[in-house]
């Protein structure tokens, strides 16, 4: 299963960026969010792997994220024009996932930020999820982008959110 989710975002693309890579950050706006912890190398470094725990309702979901890609390396002075990338391949039970984002200028103050996702199931659980929901993971990465929109705009916080 692949698929494009994009938002765009009131701010110049090196302070999103910033922003978007902030390991401090992260419980802000990633709904959810249980534990980020890197197991092996530098939060947001290529080849750093985590350890992720995410709890959706009364489930808990953890997994394995590993960034393949962070380009470029150093997020201030970004140059003009440039794309910046960043892609991990998250793997958990039954489940692997490849996540490519590029954000990129879409004005003075606006940042593009496109996300493709593509999934591959292997038990037979997820498989029937993948099957009978496939709306629910575009849906949820939709809703990712929109919470880093409202925290990177706004200062919301997805824990003081009332659902």
């Amino acid at each position: 299963m692949k698929y494009t989710v994009s938002i765009e975002i009131a701010l110049p693309r090196e302070t999103a960026v910033q922003l978007l890579a902030d390991p401090a950050h992260l419980p802000k706006w990633l709904r959810g969010l249980v534990l980020h912890e890197p197991l092996s190398g530098v939060h947001g470094e290529v080849g750093t792997t985590s350890r992720v725990v995410m709890q959706m309702g009364k489930q808990k979901f953890e997994c394995t994220e590993t960034i393949t890609r962070r380009e470029p390396a150093d997020l201030h002075a970004i140059p003009k024009g440039s794309v910046v990338h960043f892609d991990r391949e998250i793997v958990g039970e039954g489940m692997w996932s490849a996540v490519r984002d590029r954000l990129t200028e879409a004005g003075p103050q606006m940042t593009l930020w496109e996300s493709e996702s593509e999934y591959r199931f292997s038990g037979v659980l997820m498989r029937l999820v993948g099957l009978l929901m496939p709306g629910a993971f575009r849906k949820q990465s939709q809703q990712h982008m929109q919470d880093f929109k409202a925290f990177a705009e706004q200062g919301k916080d997805v824990r003081e959110a009332k659902d």
